[in-house]
């Protein structure tokens, strides 16, 4: 890193890029902290019951989005400056063993792609088979140990590319809502993104007051077991006013969620597919709307979900 580019991060939150960056030297671009420092809303949606500790997980088994490092700093600034919660950014599985989960409120996917628990092929492949037996017997007991925990009454967050995670795991596509089916929309698309009709006054979409989102930004179409009357739908692309010739679209029914909110056993799971690109997590709006989705999951925000 070069020293020049310390300089528009100074401060507590440069402070932790710098930590944040680990091993491979992930790190946000230059500006991007102060950015998200002056986009912060002021407070809480909710005063919380208790302190409330949210674990931030982004670990990787397929593409890595850039922007991780960004959304991993908008998240615990987020916590930390509206007092909501306490982020815990990790990839340490061990996070996820039925003890140590139990510390946690709610569990935030951040872009995860593929199957963030099982160890490569290449690695298993080198393995004898007592360790091997182990390695898999730990995945599954991870998986149950994460669907206890949401299903027993806390959350799951879901953000961009948590829907591009455990294809070989479907009562996770379950509860998140459905599969990654590609991107039409790529990352220097425009496209205009809609409060769904009927929810512009919805305490987890109200920030946008029903006015439509305009950026460029890579967003998202589902597969199943993707089925938008099974969820809460919050936000949808405006296809009205989003090109729609675009290859690779393949779905007829105009059906392009892009944030919902859903009960699960006891428990509460949000999802955006929003946050491909930084400069989302600099926006205001977008932002707001990440904490009352988080909130709303950790229990502390009480809002209705009808589905």
């Amino acid at each position: 890193m070069k020293p020049s580019l310390l300089l528009p991060l100074a401060g507590v939150v440069g402070t932790f890029l710098l930590v944040a960056a680990g091993p491979d030297q992930e790190q946000a671009p230059p500006g991007a902290a102060d950015a998200i420092s002056k986009a912060l809303p002021a407070e809480a949606y909710a005063k919380p019951a208790k302190p409330r500790k949210v674990l931030v997980f982004s670990k990787t088994a397929g593409f890595r989005h850039t922007s991780i490092a960004t959304g991993k700093i908008a998240l615990t600034e987020l916590g930390k400056k509206t007092g909501a919660f306490e982020a815990v950014v990790s990839d340490d599985l061990a996070n996820f063993e039925p003890q140590a989960i139990a510390k946690f409120d709610a569990i935030v996917f951040l872009s995860t792609t593929m199957d963030p628990f099982t160890p490569p092929q290449q690695l298993l492949d080198k393995m004898n088979e007592v360790d091997r037996k182990d390695a898999l017997e730990r995945v599954k007991r991870l998986q149950k140990s994460l669907m206890d925990f949401i299903k027993g009454g806390k959350g799951f967050v879901g953000i961009h590319a948590a829907t591009d995670t455990f294809y070989n795991w479907p009562e996770y596509g379950e509860m998140i809502g459905g599969y990654f089916n590609g991107h039409p929309w790529g990352s220097g698309q425009e496209v205009s993104i809609k409060v769904e009709p009927g929810r512009a006054e919805h305490p987890l979409a109200a920030m946008f007051g029903g006015k439509n989102l305009e950026f460029k930004e890579e967003i998202y179409q589902f597969k199943e077991p993707y089925d938008s009357k099974k969820v809460e739908m919050l936000l949808r692309i405006d296809t009205d006013k989003t090109d729609m010739t675009l290859n690779g679209i393949n779905r007829s029914d105009n059906d392009f969620g892009v944030a919902w909110a859903r009960s699960w056993g006891k428990g509460r799971v949000f999802y955006c597919s929003l946050g491909h690109n930084d400069h989302i997590y600099w926006n205001p709006e977008v932002l707001r709307h990440y904490l009352a989705g988080i909130q709303w999951a950790i229990g502390d925000f009480k809002v209705e979900i009808g589905k």
